[in-house]
């Protein structure tokens, strides 16, 4: 085989594919980026078994061929070539020759024979949005997934389609995230739940252009992002998804609004004094036009006061503020809308059409804090 690139091609689809080289793997393998040259597209692919990316790149192919390349040192040998075309050529024992200007290096490469090809993937209907949507939607609501496997579920993110809507729900036990956009056309009504892992790498490689668009296939098993020269197959994780319905109320005994900007500033000001992994409330009392918030550790304690609209009772109740930070960040409303029962019942922040909803559980404080 033998192929010649532009470092910046080569660089980009190496970067695209890496995200699907496992980190641990008892097959070496897989710890290798395939070259695949063998029509007249050239054609880089990493596959863990569970997340496989393709992506084609442009370039000269001189001599047709495939071979394996181990990704780790491929990537940092590309990163540090020269700007310039890189030559890469594979003789009959699979020595690799790889030139850019006046450096070369000469590595070992396996047969890509064996390795993993992405799964074939007989995609029924594609849903079609904006990959700016797909990777809003991904980062307004990946934050609240479980990152442990003590509930496979909650690792991913529930895919709903209904008709025109689609809607992605992320939880973890202590909140829920949920937003909502609008299609194009109706689609087939669909539940699958998507690894978080899978979406936070297809995040990272897309565009993020509005005029950009993604393609989604799911199957019983697998979904397929197709977007930009670039395939992205991964597994469903399995099993049904909790009831999300059930576990939201439109009740409330408190309705406030307040600038969405300053409340955010204030709770982040407030957690200048909680040290990482501190489990240290944010105390919010609710009273007429004022929230009063305040939090007190080891380090010092702090109070503030915002002007609010209220509707309801007064109410002290106290939340972890990172859970509120994370939700407020991807919030685009000037003001939020806060719906509050008890100090022992979840708070809800939502806009009229609920095209977001957070909820987020309250947590124990000893009320003279």
């Amino acid at each position: 085989m033998k192929i010649i690139c532009t470092k910046s091609n080569l660089a980009k689809g190496v970067n695209i594919v890496s995200k699907a080289v496992p980190s641990k793997t008892t097959m070496p393998i897989l710890e290798c980026i395939l070259i695949d040259a063998t029509t007249d597209i050239i054609k880089l692919t990493a596959n863990d078994m569970e997340l496989g990316i393709e992506t084609i790149i442009e370039g000269d192919i001189i001599q047709k061929g495939v071979i394996a390349i181990d990704a780790k040192i491929f990537s940092e040998i590309v990163r540090k070539l020269p700007d310039n075309e890189i030559t890469i050529e594979s003789d009959s024992n699979l020595q690799t020759m790889i030139t850019c200007e006046k450096a070369k290096f000469s590595i070992s490469a396996k047969s890509g024979e064996d390795f993993s090809y992405l799964p074939y993937i007989e995609k029924a209907e594609s849903i079609t949005l904006s990959q700016f949507t797909l990777k809003e939607l991904i980062r307004q609501t990946i934050f609240s997934i479980a990152d442990n496997d003590s509930n496979k579920l909650m690792t991913g993110e529930l895919f709903e389609i209904d008709e025109n809507i689609l809607k992605v729900v992320s939880l973890d036990g202590h909140r829920i995230s949920i937003r909502k956009t609008e299609l194009t056309k109706k689609y087939q009504s669909r539940k699958v739940v998507v690894p978080g892992k899978t979406l936070m790498e297809v995040s990272k490689i897309l565009s993020g252009e509005a005029d950009s668009t993604v393609c989604l296939s799911f199957t019983d098993n697998h979904v397929v992002f197709e977007f930009d020269n670039t395939i992205v197959v991964s597994r469903l994780i399995e099993g049904e998804y909790f009831r999300i319905d059930q576990m939201l109320s439109s009740d409330y005994e408190t309705k406030v609004k307040i600038n969405k900007k300053e409340l955010l500033s204030c709770i982040d000001r407030a957690t200048l004094l909680v040290k990482e992994g501190d489990k240290k409330p944010i105390i919010i009392n609710i009273m007429d036009e004022v929230m009063e918030l305040r939090i007190k550790s080891q380090l010092g304690s702090m109070n503030e006061e915002i002007m609010i609209s209220k509707e309801g009772k007064d109410l002290l109740i106290g939340f972890n503020p990172k859970f509120l930070i994370d939700a407020l960040r991807v919030i685009e409303d000037e003001e939020v809308t806060i719906y509050l029962m008890n100090a022992k019942a979840p708070c809800f922040i939502r806009d009229e059409k609920e095209s977001y909803v957070y909820l987020i559980l309250p947590v124990n404080f000893n009320a003279g804090v």
